[in-house]
């Protein structure tokens, strides 16, 4: 999909799922777009447009939502619940960068751990802040605190 922002990715996948009327994605799709036109609206004003960051910040904090309800559900034996969760969750992760591998992730660590001067657990949030931001949304707090919470002992 080079050259289209993530916004008009959604849309082009709203048209989609409309033709084949798979109602549960288009569901999915309208929120993430609707979710994206209020942060925007929040951060630039009235006639904001979401860039790709912000999108990809959305659809990151749909995804925890769900995680957290599948964890609910599952628990409470309602796995059709859970199964649509699911569902909602992979239309979600489409719109995420690709994921950094372990070794990707430790290099981030390492740089942040190198540039910040940590030199011990007790400095753990400021790598985190580092690597985070180094990061720019293509690996989650629970990775990178494990790996910094490894490189930092």
């Amino acid at each position: 999909m080079g050259g289209m922002t993530l916004l008009e990715q959604i849309d082009s996948q709203i048209k989609d799922a409309m033709r084949a009327r798979d109602m549960e994605r288009l569901n999915t799709l309208r929120a993430l777009k609707s979710a994206a036109k209020y942060l925007a609206i929040e951060k630039y004003g009235a006639d904001g447009q979401a860039n790709d960051d912000d999108v990809i910040q959305v659809a990151r904090r749909e995804i925890k939502k769900r995680n957290e309800s599948i964890e609910v559900y599952e628990k409470n034996g309602r796995p059709d619940v859970a199964a649509r969760e699911r569902a909602e969750k992979a239309v979600l992760e489409i719109f995420l960068p690709a994921a950094l591998s372990d070794a990707e992730l430790e290099v981030i660590v390492s740089d942040a751990i190198r540039e910040t001067g940590a030199t011990g657990k007790s400095q753990l949030g400021l790598v985190m802040k580092a690597a985070l931001a180094k990061a720019a949304g293509r690996a989650d707090g629970k990775q990178i605190s494990a790996v910094v919470g490894k490189l930092l002992s």
